[in-house]
């Protein structure tokens, strides 16, 4: 499996420090950050294949990062992560692009099914 840099994007750090642990526990090049800001700001000086953003977070929310990240970098595939269902979110979040939504709690291995799904099927539209 070809090795991808994933960003990670939630205002619960424990839970990006978890994250970060097992992805790279499983030989996932992995980075997390607790703000949109934060995020746009990596992106600014890394490359990224994947970002996987909380669609909550105070401040700079995942719609408003998603929609940064892609004026930034349009080749990356973006997975949005939730607490609530899919259905919940309402409007906003059926304006974005057809990405992936993966509602919380996740086992890792569905996620890394869904990070590499999402990779290759933005590889196949660009």
């Amino acid at each position: 499996m070809e090795k991808l840099r994933i960003l990670l994007v939630d205002d619960e750090e424990d839970f990006i420090d978890s994250l970060v642990k097992r992805l790279k526990d499983r030989g996932v090049d992995a980075v997390g950050v607790t703000s949109g800001i934060k995020a746009l700001e990596l992106l600014s000086v890394q490359d990224f294949d994947v970002a996987i953003l909380d669609y909550r977070m105070p401040g700079m929310d995942g719609v408003e990062t998603h929609r940064k990240m892609k004026e930034k970098c349009p080749h990356l595939s973006i997975i949005m992560l939730t607490g609530q269902s899919v259905s919940d979110l309402g409007v906003q979040g059926l304006e974005l692009p057809d990405e992936n939504y993966i509602v919380k709690p996740v086992s890792i291995d569905n996620l890394l099914k869904i990070i590499h799904e999402s990779h290759l099927r933005r590889r196949k539209e660009l």
